[in-house]
């Protein structure tokens, strides 16, 4: 089973439902940390949009961070990720309760050299569920998994790119738009009417636990 040039082979899913789930910003905490991890190498980070690069300043001077040097941070924080990151409110025992009826599968907008460090850090917070990292469109991937499965499929992220990619490859998913109530987070473009917001891990659930229950899912079944 692949995407494109990425290999999912070895994801095994049994015959119950699937919640592919974004990490940065839905699991980790990932702008707070950042900022912090940034005023320890003396910068700042400035919400003037929903970027990174142009919005990264040295707290000497306040003058702009070059791209190279952003993606150089962005880099470094990634490398010490088990050092900053620490989980969102209730999202370790939500997906423990979802486990038992789903399987659960992290995919993470990542290079994929970062991935032990990663799987260190949600090992140690008991967050023991499969994980991907690329930086491929979301959409191919999480159709590859899915196929032709006539079981519900949940796809969770904070980005509009990845959850309307997701539609766009996945029919009967149900899109939950999980986002941090942070200034940088204001800048962020919309999400789709037909994707449903979610306020914090607790209605995540609820949105789940109805769409399971629902059994509004039209999948062909592949044939023998």
């Amino acid at each position: 089973m692949t995407s494109g040039e990425f290999d999912i082979s070895h994801i095994r899913l049994g015959e119950r439902p699937l919640i592919v789930c974004d990490v940065d910003d839905v699991v980790l905490q990932f702008i707070g940390p950042f900022q912090l991890f940034l005023q320890s190498q003396g910068h700042a980070f400035l919400p003037r949009s929903f970027r990174l690069h142009g919005n990264i300043v040295s707290q000497a001077d306040g003058a702009e961070i070059e791209d190279q040097e952003v993606s150089r941070l962005i880099e470094e924080f990634f490398e010490a990720q088990e050092l900053w990151q620490t989980p969102l409110d209730r999202v370790v025992e939500t997906l423990e309760r979802l486990s038992e009826e789903a399987d659960i599968l992290f995919l993470t907008a990542m290079q994929p050299r970062f991935q032990n460090q990663r799987r260190r850090l949600l090992d140690r917070m008991g967050l023991l569920f499969p994980l991907l990292a690329t930086e491929q469109p979301k959409g191919p991937i999480v159709h590859a998994l899915h196929a032709s499965r006539s079981l519900p499929v949940v796809f969770i992220d904070d980005m509009a790119r990845n959850l309307h990619s997701v539609r766009d490859h996945v029919a009967d998913c149900l899109l939950i738009h999980l986002m941090p109530n942070s200034p940088v987070h204001r800048f962020a473009p919309a999400v789709a009417d037909d994707i449903t917001r979610a306020t914090d891990w607790t209605h995540v659930a609820e949105l789940i636990e109805a769409h399971f229950v629902s059994g509004t899912f039209t999948h062909a079944v592949p044939a023998a």
